[in-house]
């Protein structure tokens, strides 16, 4: 155990000026069972870091990180190795990538059950449903850690605090709120920056973007969809195929029966990895009102633009771009996301407002239609029912 807390306390020396992630105070940490789910790439490793540097001392004992990767897990059980760590004084156990570790999820009720002083904070795949997961979706409490929204990422460019906005405050006031934040910084100086490669960590790293992002949309399909879904290692071709042509049509409606064809694969199983694919954080769909899934989506996006410059560099439609980064950031916002009328409408239902949106690049600074809401790439401060695009991205 000696090894572990010697890796812990060098991994949280060595943490670096990272910038502390909204989740942090979103987390009600009084919960003994707590899980971070998230996709590949978004820093959740980075998070449970942040959790330790913060809420305990890095020269005591009583909180540990350790990672699943490690091959003495292939003879020890999580049990015992809770068992030792409490025995020693242990509080809070940090526990990354816990997928690799078969049973992990009895492991982790037993843990709960017999260790009531023991706090464990684990990271999983958005893939996991862990809501029905038998032995642990009564006690378990579980966050998504998103990608950096645009306001994360002027924050770091900019090394500024700017603050977290409501979307019933940016509905009511966001001419007041866009003069505050433009006092500040320049948003639009920075907003394509954002949509190119804003929304993954990573980008902060001393490597070429693209290719590693192209390298984590692999291991996606190949860990976070086929591992954990227990898709033969044979249908990663289609997978991969499937999810390029999708990129090619988005925002497009799936013909399901030519992706069939195409794929060679049944109508069925299309279906069903349009949903592996969106539990991966790798496309969003987006439905008419009244219709879930099953259901044949009316549109399929690609989840973030990110995506859309390393599945098909050089033809990235700005149209496109503006409608997937909306998309993506209310759908963070836990907002429920439906299709308008028309082609880049949509209709956003938050608590129990529901509201009107159609994202553009207008320049007008008014809108006839007043349950209609205007959303502009080129403006820094809205007028009337014209609201600056780029403001959406400060909902988390």
């Amino acid at each position: 155990m000696e090894s572990f807390f010697r890796t812990h306390k060098y991994l949280v020396e060595h943490l670096g000026s990272t910038v502390e992630r909204r989740l942090m105070d979103e987390i009600n940490w009084n919960d003994r069972l707590i899980a971070v789910k998230g996709t590949r790439g978004v820093g959740k490793t980075t998070f449970l870091l942040q959790y330790a540097k913060k809420f305990s001392d890095l020269d005591g004992r009583d909180c540990l990180y350790i990672n699943m990767n490690n091959f003495s897990f292939t003879c020890r059980t999580i049990y015992d190795f809770a068992e030792e760590f409490c025995f020693k004084g242990g509080k809070t156990l940090l526990i990354d990538q816990v997928f690799k570790y078969p049973n992990w999820a009895s492991e982790l009720r037993s843990c709960y059950d017999k260790f009531p002083e023991l706090k464990i904070v684990f990271t999983c795949s958005t893939v996991m449903q862990l809501d029905e997961n038998p032995e642990i979706a009564s006690i378990v409490r579980h966050y998504n850690l998103r990608g950096f929204s645009f306001r994360e990422f002027l924050n770091i460019i900019t090394d500024s605090k700017l603050e977290p906005v409501s979307l019933p405050d940016i509905i009511t006031k966001h001419k007041e709120i866009a003069a505050e934040i433009c006092s500040k910084v320049k948003p639009l100086a920075y907003f394509r920056d954002y949509i190119h490669h804003g929304y993954y960590p990573f980008f902060l790293e001393k490597r070429n973007f693209s290719e590693n992002l192209l390298k984590t949309i692999n291991m996606m399909l190949e860990i976070d969809v086929l591992s954990i879904k227990q898709i033969e290692q044979s249908y990663l071709p289609k997978l991969r195929k499937l999810l390029y042509l999708l990129s090619l049509t988005s925002p497009g409606k799936p013909n399901i029966s030519q992706l069939s064809v195409d794929c060679e694969i049944s109508r069925a199983t299309v279906t069903n990895y349009l949903d592996y694919l969106k539990s991966g954080r790798l496309i969003n769909l987006l439905y008419r009102e009244g219709e879930e899934f099953p259901k044949k989506p009316d549109l399929v996006y690609m989840h973030n633009t990110n995506l859309i410059f390393a599945m098909k560099p050089g033809v990235a439609n700005d149209q496109t771009l503006r409608e997937t980064f909306f998309y993506n950031q209310l759908h963070h916002n836990n907002s429920k996301l439906k299709k308008g009328s028309k082609a880049g409408i949509f209709l956003v239902e938050d608590d129990n407002d529901k509201y009107i949106f159609k994202v553009d690049n207008l320049r007008t600074k008014g809108n006839k239609k007043s349950d209609i809401y205007n959303t502009a790439e080129m403006m820094e401060i809205g007028e009337g029912n014209t609201i600056p695009l780029w403001l959406f991205g400060f909902l988390y």
